[in-house]
């Protein structure tokens, strides 16, 4: 039997969740089909536990410092697996909460794994249902390489199913996931090698920010191993393995990690019957409303593609909602100026454009650049002498601001009130007439000469 509903959501991450939601309260007729947990990535293999893990890195850090302001503490063991369960436990009240809200709001969430049978046609098992607005926000799956052995290691979804604690790690990537589980293990005991395929980490960053957390990463300890590529993967007798690559081979490894990216999740979709369009990586192509190349099919999140963060997503997510069913015809979501954070060691917050992106958008004698490199006051007492950067991009005759990038302790907190500032379209003149909050690192930013 057919069923009809005006909106029908396919997969239950933020953006699809956010925008289920939005319609519901528009009075839209509205389903979300969904196979596995709720939450999608973020919460169930992303940035909730990643957070949690960050925050334990990061207390390991503070007991290593805690002797320059006057404490004696003896650190006892870190105890994984009793992280692991409270930060499992917390993530299974999270998707409760998705259910309940999802429930209010008068979505039916259908549980099943989704295809298309045509363009607004869509089969869950026996089930079949035709809507007239179709969303696909399925997200995307770790990528794991085609190598001999490479089913020995593991993807990040697979680091947070680690029942136990690794005691020598490999890691494989260059973004910002491989990044910050370099700096998670390291900070919390393991012993970590990260393999780089170039010379450099988070390559996509402003220079000035990666070169400080490459450094901060070679002072902590981590070794890392830039141009370099993998050849096999080997498991010993012991299950230990032996990770063979150019120039060099590493013995005696407890865990692989791949973080070598992300593809979209669209495999037995059928977006072939659908009508549906693929880039060359295979994610959804979409325009600035989200439409795909099939009318009144649309795409949000990691499948499209576009910048991988939950709160764009969901962004996207409600606007599409706002002018399908509120009477906004221009809503849409401006992909420009979106903040965002590395959970490195240091953390990095960053918005808007590199030195590098504004030279080339506006050419090097247009723009100007404001910049400052000093020891955060939490550290004047810690024997950690991390560096904490802030920096100004700005172009025009009225040097308005392109891009505020901070790297340091505190950076994640900082950038989110100064990315509203840069979406505003401040300049300089405008930080420089801000009173700071002293002592802060942030008052750095409105005090740059």
């Amino acid at each position: 039997m057919k069923e009809d509903v005006d909106f029908l959501v396919i997969g239950g991450g933020s953006g699809g969740i956010a925008a289920a939601r939005r319609a519901a309260q528009y009075g839209a007729r509205t389903a979300l089909i969904e196979g596995g947990r709720l939450g999608g990535t973020c919460v169930n293999v992303g940035c909730v536990p990643k957070k949690i893990m960050w925050n334990a890195s990061r207390l390991a850090e503070m007991l290593d410092d805690v002797p320059g302001y006057g404490f004696s503490i003896d650190q006892s063991r870190f105890d994984w697996p009793s992280l692991k369960s409270a930060r499992d436990a917390y993530i299974l009240r999270l998707n409760d909460i998705y259910q309940r809200n999802l429930d209010q709001a008068g979505v039916e969430t259908i549980t099943g794994w989704a295809r298309f049978e045509g363009p607004h046609d869509i089969r869950v098992e026996d089930r079949k249902i035709h809507a007239k607005h179709v969303l696909i926000a399925t997200g995307g799956i770790p990528t794991i390489p085609a190598l001999p052995g490479a089913e020995l290691g593991i993807s990040s979804d697979g680091f947070f199913a680690l029942e136990t604690q690794p005691a020598r790690v490999v890691i494989v990537g260059a973004g910002y996931i491989a990044t910050e589980f370099a700096g998670v293990m390291n900070a919390l005991g393991s012993e970590v090698t990260l393999i780089l395929r170039k010379d450099t980490v988070l390559r996509a960053f402003d220079h000035t920010l990666r070169e400080v957390v490459m450094s901060e990463m070679h002072t902590s300890g981590i070794r890392i191993l830039p141009q370099t590529k993998i050849d096999q993967i080997i498991s010993g007798d012991d299950a230990r393995l032996r990770i063979e690559c150019t120039g060099e081979s590493l013995d005696s490894i407890d865990c692989l990690i791949w973080a070598i990216g992300r593809e979209s999740n669209v495999t037995g979709l059928g977006l072939a019957e659908a009508g549906i369009t693929a880039d060359e990586h295979g994610f959804i192509r979409t325009d600035p409303f989200q439409n795909t190349t099939t009318e009144k099919v649309y795409a949000v999140g990691d499948v499209t593609g576009r910048q991988a963060l939950t709160p764009v997503a969901i962004a996207a997510g409600r606007r599409l909602a706002d002018r399908l069913f509120d009477n906004q015809p221009d809503a849409h979501l401006a992909y420009d100026n979106i903040p965002s954070v590395i959970f490195s060691h240091p953390p990095i917050g960053t918005v808007g454009l590199t030195e590098h992106e504004a030279i080339s958008t506006f050419g090097e004698h247009n723009i100007k650049i404001y910049q400052n490199r000093f020891t955060d006051m939490y550290h004047a007492m810690t024997s950690r002498k991390p560096p904490t950067i802030v920096k100004l991009v700005t172009t025009g005759a009225d040097e308005k601001i392109i891009g505020c990038h901070v790297v340091g302790h505190g950076a994640d907190e900082i950038i989110q009130g100064f990315a509203v500032a840069v979406k505003m379209g401040a300049t300089k003149a405008d930080f420089d007439n801000t009173v700071a909050i002293h002592p802060t690192a942030g008052e750095e930013l409105v005090t740059l000469r």
